[in-house]
């Protein structure tokens, strides 16, 4: 599996509603591999590639979002500090003395008005230093309503670890591009390979895409929080262990037979997994489990350490037994 795509996607800039770099990326790994492609008014990609028409065959959606978190400028001080608002929930600590990056390239460290600590997560505390020290010299370079997402490099750790900002989800991402090759249309189901947006402001781009699709199963494929080390939450997940199986997500509740099977076929296929409850925030699956007549939704997730930072960490075995995953699941024939 030839990871510089995944460098690729990681290192490309496309805060929420800002997709462009990331769908070109998708766009030129997909083109040929796919029956119909199609980009929606919102910015969703959609590949659809046919089944066999066998018997009992379903439309299933596979849905990875495009978007990360970053941040938008909604004033220019008189000194020059840029102050912005969340795209998407950011820890203000995580964001702090750290660069960002502004879509026209100008690189900018974040600082905070008084100790970070007493800023208790509140962003609007935070400031972008661009190096100058009047508004009019910024103005410049940037301009109110502007994004910037974070700065963090690719790099390869031990035991096959790897490290980079964005895994959420260009991980997704990368493995749906991965499991679509894999596709030769030999598969009994019709799969469609959603490139979503906006999930990190509202799971918004997967509601419109499943409106069009109209699926008789939805697969959110994104990131869940690693537990090994002390953090924040509290859960079973490490990265490294196999592929999360979603059991638990507070935006949706997945659905009993089409986890069975997910559990069922990571058993007869040797696929490594962990099963996976995430008990704080969310995925695509809960737009498409609540679009058109309902739908029944799963989860696979990447387990992400150090999740919407610069510096996430990942395993390339779990990202193979996730492509692997994706790609047995959805040749089962499902009963309903």
């Amino acid at each position: 599996m030839d990871y510089s795509l995944l460098k690729e996607l990681s290192q490309a800039w496309g805060v929420s509603g800002r997709e462009k770099n990331i769908r070109e990326i998708v766009l030129r790994e997909i083109e040929g591999l796919a029956d119909e492609i199609k980009v929606d008014a919102l910015g969703n990609v959609i590949a659809l590639k046919r089944g066999s028409g066998a018997a009992g065959g379903k439309r299933i959606m596979l849905a990875a979002h495009m978007d990360e978190i970053g941040v938008q400028v909604k004033k220019i001080e008189n000194d020059g500090r840029i102050k912005v608002c969340n795209v998407g929930f950011i820890w203000a600590a995580a964001m702090y003395n750290d660069r960002v990056f502004f879509r026209n390239g100008i690189v900018g460290v974040v600082g905070c008005e008084g100790r970070v600590e007493d800023a208790k997560n509140d962003a609007g505390k935070l400031f972008i230093d661009i190096g100058c020290t009047t508004k009019e010299d910024a103005e410049k370079y940037v301009k109110v309503g502007d994004y910037a997402g974070f700065a963090g490099e690719y790099y390869e750790l031990a035991n096959d670890k790897i490290s980079a900002k964005s895994f959420d989800d260009r991980a997704g991402c990368f493995m749906l591009i991965e499991a679509l090759k894999r596709n030769k249309g030999d598969l009994p189901n019709d799969v469609y390979y959603v490139f979503t947006v906006q999930e990190e402001v509202g799971t918004r781009g997967s509601k419109t895409a499943a409106a069009f699709v109209k699926p008789d199963i939805g697969i959110s494929v994104d990131v869940t929080p690693d537990h090994f080390y002390p953090c924040d939450l509290d859960g079973c997940n490490a990265v490294g262990d196999g592929i999360s199986v979603t059991l638990g997500d507070p935006s949706a509740i997945m659905d009993e037979y089409l986890v069975d099977e997910m559990l069922a076929c990571c058993e007869e296929s040797g696929i490594p997994y962990q099963r996976g409850v995430m008990d704080r925030g969310g995925t695509d699956a809960s737009s498409i489990n609540l679009s058109n007549e309902g739908v029944r939704v799963a989860g696979i997730a990447i387990v992400d350490r150090y999740p919407h930072s610069q510096c996430s960490v990942i395993s390339k075995k779990d990202i193979e037994a996730g492509v692997e995953l994706i790609d047995r699941y959805t040749r089962r024939i499902f009963r309903f």
